[in-house]
């Protein structure tokens, strides 16, 4: 009888907060169109509806073929020149890579959907997967909050794309949607992902006219800021807090006149 309730009870929680409407998978530069079909086809299995697709104009008719009973999933899909454009409006975004980036950390599976379910039950939230052979690179990266990875027994080979977004739609659809805490605030619903690159694009501005960032260290230096910052999911009281911040910093550092001395 316990069971039942507890499957009762979340049944209910997910039709209430119907909380897979707010997810966007988004593939970026598919190489193989049976990819994207068996992408949609693993949606669909899953109930997740929203595809976004980056670098593709339109849907190819073997995409058709391989979706089966998900052909509607891939007529709704958008499609985007960049990773930028596709997650614009989306407040948080998490890719997936398999392999661990020097500068960006990294979130296991579990802990990625359980981060996902932290935010307010209005945040639209991205599932970004990269190429087949390539992955994501670093630049797209850039355009995440937070990096996942799926484990596997071993290194190599590494999932196929509809196999990694089976596996990780799975865990969402899995997962025990809670009610919203109260002490969450609609001040706490992060800003859009291009509100959010403004953000840090100001601020790396304001430390390479510092010096802070040069040259030699350009590279190294902004990862590791889209990293720091990403994470932060960056509010519209963040925003502010943080300009207010990087604005007047180094101000108190500059040199100062000597005394003038005096004889005595």
């Amino acid at each position: 009888m316990n069971s039942e309730r507890k499957a009762a009870k979340s049944a209910s929680r997910r039709e209430k907060f119907d909380f897979r409407t707010r997810f966007f998978v988004i593939l970026s530069r598919p190489e193989n169109p049976e990819n994207v079909g068996f992408v949609a086809r693993a949606m669909k299995n899953t109930g997740f509806g929203n595809l976004r697709i980056v670098g593709r104009e339109k849907t190819e008719p073997s995409s058709c073929r391989t979706a089966v009973h998900a052909k509607d999933i891939l007529e709704r899909a958008s499609f985007y020149p960049d990773l930028c454009s596709a997650a614009a409006d989306l407040n948080v975004v998490f890719a997936s890579t398999a392999k661990a980036r020097k500068n960006f950390s990294t979130l296991t599976l579990e802990e990625a959907v359980a981060k996902m379910f932290s935010f307010l039950p209005s945040a639209k939230i991205g599932l970004v997967f990269g190429n087949e052979r390539t992955g994501l690179t670093s630049e797209e990266l850039r355009s995440s909050n937070f990096r996942l990875t799926i484990p596997q027994a071993s290194r190599q080979p590494s999932y196929n794309l509809a196999s990694a977004v089976l596996l990780t739609l799975f865990r969402i659809f899995r997962h025990e949607p809670e009610e919203p805490k109260k002490s969450v605030r609609p001040e706490d619903l992060p800003l859009s992902q291009v509100e959010q690159e403004e953000c840090i694009r100001l601020i790396l501005k304001k430390l390479e006219d510092r010096k802070f960032i040069h040259s030699t260290n350009k590279a190294h230096a902004m990862e590791m800021i889209y990293d720091l910052l990403g994470r932060l999911t960056i509010t519209a009281k963040d925003k502010k807090l943080l300009l207010a911040l990087f604005s007047h910093a180094g101000e108190g550092s500059k040199k100062r006149p000597a005394p003038v001395r005096t004889r005595s």
